[in-house]
């Protein structure tokens, strides 16, 4: 028989797995979401979640409570009888009477070779380490940060001008057929666990303002990293004096470059910067308030000349 299923989660990550779920014929008994956020100019509207919107369009029951500390919460989430309850990217970390609220658990899709990036951030930084690979992992919660076992695994290669963006949307499509699977293994009740090893544990926490500055001084690599592990979102940037004013400037994608120079120096007329050593070239931009362009047409409206120190 088809499961019983709690769904938690919140960004548009979540959703092709909620979609995916809902039409393997499993039968999605509640959606926790978090909380409409305000949003418009002004911040006096309040938008639902990406997941809150894909429930709503499935015609299923939607809830969002800010946390489960309320024990009237916790009941009413015991209440629905479910057999499992799976999370993907919810934002909250759950309690023990949350993780032993179903019949057989909670199953959280991670975005991850795991034990390496736990926490927040996996995606980017994996992007910004360098990694060859990632993927996306079935795992068993427990009490810890993304320390229980695991129970299948999708492995993910990352290209070397993948940006976080598309590695996302690469993970999340994987990741809804790895819990589709997970979920029919978990029904016929042959769904393995295995725990994960002790070596090899690596964090991934929350991007910071502060590190969303780029660091010339770096090697190009790091650089290049640093840029595609931060795009679309929250974006690398840089600062130049153009026209008499300092302007913020992000960079949405790069490329590494021939060439050298005192860092953050550009040294060619095709947007190509000198790093600490090495070079990369300047893909994608966008000054604050503008859209997004490609090297080229950025590049004819707000020249970055030959000598030109970016800081």
């Amino acid at each position: 028989m088809p499961l019983r299923i709690i769904f938690m989660g919140t960004p548009d990550f979540s959703v092709p797995v909620l979609n995916a779920l809902h039409a393997a014929g499993h039968e999605i008994v509640a959606v926790y979401s978090q909380p409409p956020r305000p949003a418009g100019r002004r911040g006096l509207e309040l938008k639902a979640s990406p997941v809150h919107d894909a429930a709503d369009a499935l015609r299923l029951e939607v809830r969002t409570p800010v946390n489960f500390k309320a024990e009237e919460d916790r009941e009413a989430f015991r209440a629905l009888n479910a057999d499992v309850a799976v999370v993907v990217a919810y934002g909250l970390l759950l309690p023990k009477a949350i993780l032993e609220g179903t019949r057989l658990g909670c199953y959280n899709g991670h975005a991850s070779l795991l034990p390496r990036w736990r926490g927040a951030a996996p995606i980017q930084r994996a992007i910004m380490a360098g990694d060859a690979e990632t993927g996306m992992m079935v795992m068993k919660m427990d009490v810890g940060l993304d320390t229980g076992p695991v129970a299948l695994t999708a492995r993910v290669t990352i290209g070397e001008t993948m940006t976080a963006g598309e590695l996302h949307d690469a993970l999340s499509q994987a990741g809804a057929a790895l819990m589709v699977e997970a979920m029919g293994k978990l029904e016929a009740g042959d769904l393995p666990l295995t725990p994960q090893p002790e070596e090899g544990v690596l964090y991934a926490a929350k991007i910071s303002k502060e590190e969303t500055h780029i660091d010339f001084a770096k090697p190009a690599r790091d650089v290049h990293n640093h840029i595609r592990g931060l795009s679309p979102f929250p974006g690398a940037w840089f600062e130049a004096e153009i026209g008499g004013k300092l302007e913020r400037i992000k960079v949405l994608a790069s490329d590494m470059a021939d060439g050298s120079g005192a860092a953050g120096t550009v040294i060619g007329e095709d947007g190509v910067i000198a790093c600490g050593t090495g070079a990369v070239r300047l893909v994608r931009l966008q000054k604050a308030g503008g859209k997004p362009l490609e090297a080229r047409e950025f590049l004819r409206g707000t020249p970055l000349p030959p000598g030109l120190r970016l800081s």
